[in-house]
């Protein structure tokens, strides 16, 4: 399948016609408009400095259903001594910057570039874009960021410094959305991380029909 080129309309191809990899389409921009598109169409933006935008809709899709979230005994005993304190949406950028800085195994360089950075930052000035932040003394210690549409979080990355800080934030940020009804936990593509924290992978057409369901 050829990968689409996108123009100033608001509009993305079916993903369906995403290559084998998952790339469906080339250009745009990073508007909130077509961020959050994008995100109802089950699609993201991921691409490195000085390249085009990269938009992805992988098959199959990694995802956390909030009640099959593994809460194992160890990283409870770690949430209820304290060790960490957690906060929301107090250091967005900070935690954005962290996520990549952080070097990651197989990865060369970053795809959270200063235009995602304030691409993501305007989402979450309107609300939809939000953070964890999970610190020791005074210090930023692990995060994750991600977007939040109805019932639906689209996870996008998170970091550690310490080891633990990312699970504690994972812990925490599950059991708000939780709270808040957030039926499902889109984590985009397959780690052995997530996988052991509870995350599957489920066809690209059967994520599409939970969006459908659950972003009216």
């Amino acid at each position: 399948m050829p990968v689409f080129q996108l123009d100033d309309r608001i509009i993305f191809p079916d993903p369906q016609f995403a290559e084998p990899d998952g790339l469906l389409a080339i250009g745009g921009d990073l508007s909130v408009e077509r961020l959050l598109a994008a995100y109802k169409a089950g699609i993201f933006p991921w691409f490195s400095e000085g390249t085009p935008i990269l938009w992805w809709s992988p098959n199959p899709r990694m995802v956390l259903f909030p009640e099959e979230f593994k809460r194992y005994k160890s990283l409870r005993r770690i949430v209820e001594k304290g060790m960490f304190r957690v906060t929301f949406d107090q250091e967005f950028k900070q935690v954005m910057t962290h996520c990549g800085a952080v070097p990651r195994k197989g990865q060369d360089g970053t795809w959270i570039t200063d235009t995602m950075i304030e691409a993501y930052f305007t989402l979450y000035k309107m609300g939809y874009a939000h953070s964890v932040e999970v610190w020791q003394d005074e210090n930023l210690v692990g995060g994750l960021y991600g977007v939040l549409i109805n019932k639906v979080f689209f996870g996008e990355s998170m970091f550690h410094l310490v080891t633990d800080a990312s699970k504690v934030a994972l812990w925490h940020w599950v059991d708000y959305l939780t709270q808040k009804g957030i039926e499902l936990i889109d984590v985009q593509q397959e780690t052995n991380h997530l996988r052991h924290m509870g995350a599957r992978l489920i066809s690209r057409e059967s994520f599409i029909t939970l969006l459908r369901k659950l972003l009216v």
